[in-house]
């Protein structure tokens, strides 16, 4: 049985949630989301706080309560304070500069890559090395993140690529002669 879910989703001020039979809206200062509940979770609203529970004593009722807990939990903090991840481009001639909805990335192929950012999604390049991803849904900033570095991932022998700004990349040593 899932522990996580007895704790009880704070709702701070400036945020509502609107619980249906089926599905749970949170709007906030930095924007709404939506999600649909699996059919053995429940959630009841109090005053200022939400209790996420299953419906019966299963064990798949009871991971299910954790999981949606966590994600309700995601849902709040992203609508009242936001999400972002940092990436690091490292390379000579390796730059970045996002302007409008997408990103153009210069990581050492021989064109250009536009990446066409999703909606709710924003990006700044404070310097040509560095790309913030800022959002409230948890999952699509990581998502975004994710695809971004996938164009060019970290290599292990120069440390050249596109890593996350807390990322550790090991280094290998080179080939002796």
């Amino acid at each position: 049985m899932s522990r996580i879910s007895n704790v009880p989703v704070m709702l701070p001020k400036g945020v509502e949630a609107t619980v249906s039979e089926s599905s749970i809206a949170v709007k906030g200062s930095k924007g709404s989301l939506n999600l649909a509940l699996h059919h053995l979770v429940n959630v009841e609203r109090n005053d200022e706080n939400l209790k996420v529970s299953g419906k019966d004593d299963s064990r798949e009722s009871g991971a299910m309560a954790g999981t949606f807990r966590a994600l309700i939990n995601n849902m709040v903090v992203g609508v009242s304070e936001g999400y972002q991840k940092k990436l690091e481009l490292q390379g000579v001639g390796y730059r970045a500069k996002a302007s409008g909805k997408s990103v153009n990335l210069t990581v050492g192929y021989s064109h250009p890559i536009d990446y066409r950012l999703p909606e709710g999604i924003t990006a700044e390049t404070p310097s040509q090395t560095e790309i913030v991803i800022a959002g409230v849904d948890k999952q699509l900033v990581g998502q975004v993140a994710a695809e971004l570095r996938d164009f060019r991932p970290p290599e292990p022998y120069k440390g050249k690529g596109i890593r996350y700004s807390d990322e550790r990349v090991y280094r290998k040593e080179a080939k002796k002669k």
